[in-house]
């Protein structure tokens, strides 16, 4: 089954963007090819026909499944980097940048790069050269990471509110989750972070001098996405460790409710059975008014100990 493998090219000359079937482009053009679930003949093709990749270049974009990273070979460079979507799954990208040319790859659908695509065709300046579309794809990635990370932050704050009101909420299952899914994001991100840290510090080739101030602003936005899931973590231990103790307090007024009360009812019994025990000689069996008389003895055991709990500050 083939995929969908298109090319978008800009003419330096006249600078207008056209799109064509796959070939090896002009000296005079910049191009973007993108391949979407290929098939491995047609990266091969692509790849090592047309552009004349290196062989370890070319399997890696077949396999894909790389962490990030920047492999530099003579005439062309290899990335590997990676898109994120709404379910918090990360979406590999290999990202082949030549002296004329960007090639992506990538299995599943990446709407970030669909939109840019169509951007591309549209608004003019934005792939004069290799590194410039460069630069497009990763900032659209880092935008989503931004977006997928102020989701878990309103995530985590209705966790908060939900444990404030029932500190029963089954929310552990789904904290572990995200405590899984943050450690997976935050490897991934750090290196991420290594590699524009290499591309903004080190001559990157397929560039001019001024580019280098964007991808020092899209290290900046990875850095701050990198120290928010470094909050989280955080956050998500202390929500459990807070849950443990709000259920431990309502526990322990629980038990303190029952040990007033059953305290309270303790002297009561006591009266209940003395006067229960049907031996002959008890006065009070005598007495007109003797049920009445209990009754009193036990409502003012019952004030007094109440009494008694209240200035002890027991209850």
């Amino acid at each position: 089954m083939r995929g969908d493998v298109t090319m978008l090219i800009y003419h330096k000359i006249t600078k207008q963007i056209t799109t064509e079937k796959v070939r090896k482009p002009n000296e005079d053009e910049v191009v973007w090819i993108r391949l979407k679930s290929p098939d491995p003949t047609e990266t091969k093709h692509v790849l090592s026909e047309l552009l004349d990749g290196h062989p370890l270049m070319v399997e890696d974009c077949i396999k894909l499944n790389q962490r990030p990273k920047m492999d530099r070979y003579p005439n062309h460079i290899f990335i590997s980097f990676f898109a994120i979507d709404q379910s918090h799954d990360l979406l590999e990208i290999a990202l082949v940048i030549g002296p004329n040319y960007v090639v992506s790859i990538y299995k599943q659908d990446i709407p970030v790069l669909d939109n840019l695509y169509e951007e591309f065709k549209t608004i003019e300046g934005k792939m004069e050269f290799p590194a410039q579309i460069l630069y497009h794809i990763m900032d659209r990635c880092v935008d989503e990471y931004v977006q997928v990370v102020d989701h878990m932050e309103d995530k985590i704050e209705e966790w908060e509110e939900a444990i404030h009101k029932n500190p029963y909420s089954k929310i552990a299952e789904e904290v572990f989750r995200l405590k899984r899914t943050t450690h997976t994001l935050r490897r991934i991100f750090i290196e991420e972070r290594t590699l524009l840290g290499s591309i903004s510090h080190q001559h990157f080739p397929y560039t001019i001098p001024e580019a280098d101030v964007y991808f020092v602003d899209v290290f900046d936005h990875l850095s701050r996405v990198v120290d928010s899931i470094d909050m989280f973590r955080d956050s998500l231990n202390g929500l459990l460790d807070m849950q443990i103790s709000m259920k431990a307090d309502r526990m322990n007024e629980i038990m303190k409710t029952l040990t007033i009360w059953s305290t309270i009812f303790l002297p009561l019994s006591f009266v209940v059975g003395l006067y229960g025990m049907n031996l002959k000689g008890i006065p009070e069996y005598n007495w007109d008014f003797g049920y009445a008389y209990v009754w009193v003895v036990m409502i003012v055991v019952i004030l007094a100990m109440i009494a008694f709990f209240k200035k002890k500050k027991w209850m």
